[in-house]
């Protein structure tokens, strides 16, 4: 009877035990820590298998690096993982020139899109337009395709020709456009000149280092020359730097205003930037021009001045980039490329992915066909070719000043059908030339009790 009774507990000890055990197994973890240990298990077993049952031998390190950019991939468009030959591309300057397009790209909806063509580069040149998607560079398909092999597939010899498939929204079907390979020098300040009605323009091209010093020069000439009202533009303006955007709207609002803030997971990236100096164009009338191609410091710039009220956005939607990425170096030389923040105008408005809507919405129109053969430098790019001669002998008659300083009346005349080439071509300019007029006009008005 004993051993019948120590029997019976014995079989009952071993099924609450394998109750337990299967508790253990299948029970949900309690926490995220819990979770992610899990996960790792998860993981685990996935490499497990694949070492064990793949139909070929796969490197333990190829694996591991194949996860991290699956890993950096889902979390964003601008979080990557970079092997090692990836991250001393951004540590060491290579020695030698390399030919590029003039492309910012970013991945959108799982797509290789165009940000912006800069201005006056090859691929503005060849037609390609912001929002285009690339599809194919080459030969190759661009599914699945990271920035950094994107970049290292367009980039080349100077003189030498990539072929693009792109989609456009506009279109039905596929466009095949050849680029030819250039060196490519960016001027932050790509055009300033004072137009009619004594109202200044000023081109801006990217945040750099060197923004801030061409930036006050153009406003210092422009100021001198008799400039009253200013037209910002920052189309196809990818962004740059931070710090340039804020040094950038710190010229037209006074000290102390904010400009932006960026707010992340942990305190330390929670940080404010303020206007800093003196100016004496915070009270200028001010319109800022943005599309489709204006992203990051640009969208900071046009953010700020509209939620403080200072200038008038006038144009397309921008981009929609306004995240900060921090690069953090691996133990064997890699490194990861990851979003740690996010920026915020002013009024707390997000930049990320919403992009900054204009005051005055004015679609781009295609410009009219010229009477005359089409030219393949714009104006601006033919008078910075006729300021820059060093030889005497080339320069020809038209171009040189008289005795007495004053223009030749030919080349006086040539410059004004320049102009009104240059503007009857772009029809946002147009629209922002007849705005400033009219906000000149109404401050001009006698005040009325």
């Amino acid at each position: 009877m004993l051993r019948k009774k120590i029997s019976i507990l014995l079989i009952l000890s071993m099924c609450i035990g394998m109750f337990l055990i299967s508790e253990s197994v299948y029970a949900k973890p309690k926490n995220p820590e819990d979770d992610l240990y899990h996960q790792i298990e998860i993981f685990s077993d996935a490499i497990t298998a694949i070492q064990h049952d793949y139909v070929e031998t796969v490197a333990s390190k190829d694996i591991i690096y194949g996860a991290l950019k699956g890993m950096l991939s889902a979390l964003d468009p601008y979080s990557q993982f970079m092997d090692p030959d990836t991250f001393k591309e951004l540590q060491v300057e290579t020695e030698g020139e390399f030919g590029g397009l003039g492309i910012e790209i970013t991945i959108r909806d799982n797509l290789l899109t165009i940000i912006t063509p800069l201005d006056g580069t090859p691929a503005d040149r060849a037609g390609l337009q912001a929002q285009d998607r690339i599809v194919r560079i080459d030969a190759k398909i661009t599914k699945d395709m990271t920035l950094t092999e994107a970049v290292k597939l367009m980039r080349g010899k100077p003189g030498t020709d990539v072929k693009l498939t792109i989609m456009r929204e506009s279109e039905e079907s596929f466009k095949e456009i050849v680029v030819t390979r250039d060196i490519i020098e960016i001027k932050a300040v790509r055009n300033a000149k004072l137009l009619k009605d004594n109202i200044g323009y000023i081109k801006l091209t990217d945040f750099s280092e060197k923004t801030k010093s061409d930036l006050d020069l153009a406003l210092e000439k422009l100021s001198q020359d008799g400039m009253d009202s200013l037209i910002f533009d920052l189309r196809n303006n990818p962004g740059g730097l931070l710090i340039s955007s804020v040094e950038t709207v710190s010229e037209f609002l006074p000290t102390g205003k904010l400009i932006v803030y960026t707010k992340g997971r942990e305190q330390k990236q929670n940080v404010e930037y303020r206007a800093t100096g003196q100016t004496k164009f915070k009270d200028m009338p001010l319109i800022v021009m943005i599309n489709g191609g204006s992203a990051s410091a640009s969208e900071i710039v046009a953010g700020a001045i509209q939620d403080h009220k200072r200038g008038i956005i006038l144009g397309t939607k921008s981009f929609g980039k306004g995240s900060v990425q921090t690069v953090i170096p691996m133990r064997d030389g890699s490194a990861l490329r990851l979003t740690t923040a996010k920026y915020y105008t002013p009024l707390g408005r997000t930049i990320n992915e919403t992009g900054i809507i204009p005051d005055i919405s004015v679609n781009a129109e295609p410009p009219r066909e010229n009477k005359q053969a089409k030219k393949e430098t714009n104006v601006f790019d033919k008078m910075e070719d006729k300021n820059n001669l060093n030889n005497e002998n080339d320069a020809l008659p038209e171009d040189i000043e008289s005795i007495d300083g004053s223009m030749p009346e030919k080349n006086i005349k040539e410059q004004e059908n320049e102009e009104e080439e240059f503007i009857r071509d772009d029809n946002q300019l147009r629209a922002a030339i007849n705005l400033m007029n009219g906000i000149k006009i109404y401050k001009a008005l006698p005040k009325t009790n």
